[in-house]
């Protein structure tokens, strides 16, 4: 279960959060790939309840970074963040009252969040592109006539607006 990352990651764990999975996946799919000051950013302002507990968690994870695999704090983004559901149901059962003495259970959903932060992995050379004068030119596009039979109707047109007017 433990395989040798070929990337050198954090990894922060949040555990039966009292939060549905969805409401959370919303939030993590937001800040997924993006860099870790941009996703506390995000993270911040978002006025979404499940923020919170995400936030928490890629802060914990960042301090694992710099603390536990001495990484640079300016480099990190969020390599993976993965939301799953927990026990539902199994000790979180409340009766909710329906009509005619019947009664239904309230799901209250339980989430497990694991995120991975890591360095950004160093840029590749980038290709330079031709330039306009190194390319040959380009021929612009031609433009297609109109059949006879057409051109021939918009003349009659043309004409009969002209003599009406």
């Amino acid at each position: 279960m433990n395989q040798p990352n070929e990337r050198n990651e954090a990894v922060a764990h949040l555990k039966f959060a009292r939060m549905g999975p969805r409401k959370l996946r919303r939030v993590a799919d937001a800040i997924r790939g993006k860099g870790v000051k941009e996703a506390l950013v995000l993270l911040k302002f978002a006025g979404v309840f499940a923020a919170e507990p995400i936030e928490k968690l890629l802060r914990s994870a960042v301090a694992n970074a710099e603390n536990n695999h001495d990484m640079n704090v300016d480099d990190l983004f969020v390599s993976r963040i993965m939301v799953d559901g927990g026990p539902g149901g199994g000790f979180t059962k409340r009766l909710d009252p329906r009509a005619q003495g019947r009664a239904n259970f309230k799901r209250k959903r339980l989430s497990h969040v694991t995120l991975a932060v890591a360095e950004k992995p160093a840029s590749r050379p980038t290709r330079t592109r031709e330039t306009a004068e190194s390319a040959p030119a380009a021929k612009a596009p031609t433009r297609r006539k109109a059949p006879a039979h057409k051109a021939q109707a918009r003349k009659k047109k043309t004409a009969k607006a002209g003599a009406r007017a």
